[in-house]
């Protein structure tokens, strides 16, 4: 895409109290592109941590300025929470003399497929043939939109890889993730979470339910080593990534979604 020097760039993560690390990807990517200097200026802010979602916009000095949520999937923060607390009316809104671009999430871009496939094949080069890759999501029975990323994920990587199989698996609705063993019979697994952060989830539940610890361990923060790929469980080698959101690759699909706004919305809108 083409610098915009005359614009500010938003990066809206989650953040946590308890997670030291669920913010940080999402200043390393604010980091990377501040670096490529596409943008007069780039900020983060957060529902839980500092800067807060009303405190960025007293940071930002452009008139200009697009928005892009750290987040896996549409849902209550990116389609209530973010546009309430920023006082967004929707993709483009006009107030105290800026012009607020509200783009899709990280999440959502088709890209996103090309970043997991990098992850899985950066994380174990293994025969895909006999490899079965595992896109792990949260699930819950009270919103399905993460689930249905991952989902779409999975059916997008069986149409552009040769792995064995790719399933889409969750840790509170089924298929689990927690019978991985039971939903493939090839020599190894691959496991990617697909979170933006690595934390109480990817650090600490999963490894869990895959068999690889017998208890929840500390957070990545606090750990020298994250994980010594590969593990043998089940009678199978398994293989497990970091969360996907801790991908420097993401930085591009930031940008990739402003330039799908662009594109949707007129660049000069």
């Amino acid at each position: 895409m083409l610098p915009k020097p005359e614009s500010a760039l938003i990066i809206v993560g989650h953040g946590s109290t308890l997670n030291p690390d669920s913010s940080a990807p999402s200043f390393d990517r604010a980091e990377e592109i501040r670096s490529r200097h596409v943008f007069g200026e780039v900020h983060c802010c957060f529902w839980k941590e500092e800067p807060s979602f009303r405190e960025v916009k007293h940071m930002v000095e452009r008139e200009d300025v697009y928005i892009v949520p750290n987040f896996i999937s549409e849902g209550y923060f990116t389609q209530t929470v973010i546009p309430r607390e920023l006082q967004l009316d929707g993709p483009l809104t006009l107030r105290d003399g800026k012009k607020y671009k509200y783009c899709a999430p990280v999440g959502a871009h088709t890209s996103m497929t090309d970043v997991l496939l990098h992850r899985a094949r950066e994380t174990a080069a293994v025969p895909e043939e006999e490899t079965t890759l595992f896109i792990v999501g949260h699930g819950t029975s009270l919103n399905d939109n993460s689930a249905t990323a991952a989902k779409a994920q999975a059916a997008a990587l069986r149409e552009r890889t040769r792995y064995a199989a790719v399933v889409n698996a969750y840790m509170e609705e089924p298929p689990l993730i927690s019978d991985w063993a039971n939903l493939t019979a090839t020599r190894y697994a691959l496991v990617v979470p697909f979170f933006i952060s690595d934390g109480l989830h990817s650090y600490q539940d999963i490894p869990v339910m895959l068999g690889m610890e017998s208890e929840p361990g500390a957070a990545a923060s606090e750990r020298e080593v994250f994980r010594n790929n590969p593990y043998h469980v089940r009678d199978r080698t398994l293989f497990y990534a970091s969360a996907i959101g801790t991908e420097p690759l993401i930085a591009d699909v930031i940008l990739e979604q402003v330039a799908a706004w662009d594109h949707e919305h007129g660049a000069t809108s």
